[in-house]
């Protein structure tokens, strides 16, 4: 078995902006990832401006974790997109799980605590409302001769 099988493009009937959305959201997966893994403080403080005097090894260490866990993800989303279509409407809702889980944390748990929001929480919710759009296009079958 080869590690990229055939393409499953041509069986894919949804709406082709719904794959190139999916791989704009593995691109702005891919980049804090980089950030999260490679960035000395993991963006914690130069970017989230959190307090790192208290913990900041933890701090640091859970956001290279989080950035070891967004690069493949990233790389898989982007696949999916480019090569394997039919899974599409698949990623699109593990994407709109995974940013939905991460804005109701960070808006009203465990992330709401401070009152600071680091751009992520800005950035999940608007991106679970395109997520549920590219998904509905994703889902709805066009014409063949499109």
């Amino acid at each position: 078995m080869a590690l990229f099988p055939p393409s499953t493009n041509d069986d894919y009937r949804g709406a082709k902006i719904s794959a190139w959305f999916l791989m704009f959201v593995a691109v702005t997966e891919f980049i804090p990832g980089l950030i999260h893994y490679f960035l000395p403080d993991g963006g914690a403080g130069v970017i989230a401006g959190m307090d790192l005097s208290v913990r900041g090894a933890t701090i640091i260490a859970v956001f290279a974790w989080f950035g070891a866990i967004q690069i493949p993800f990233a790389l898989l989303l982007f696949v999916i997109g480019l090569r394997y279509r039919t899974l599409v409407p698949l990623a699109l809702m593990a994407v709109i799980l995974a940013r939905a889980l991460a804005a109701i944390d960070g808006w009203f748990l465990k992330g709401a605590v401070t009152g600071h929001h680091p751009p992520e929480h800005y950035a999940s919710p608007l991106t679970v409302v395109l997520g549920l759009i590219f998904l509905f296009l994703a889902l709805r079958e066009r014409p063949t001769n499109l």
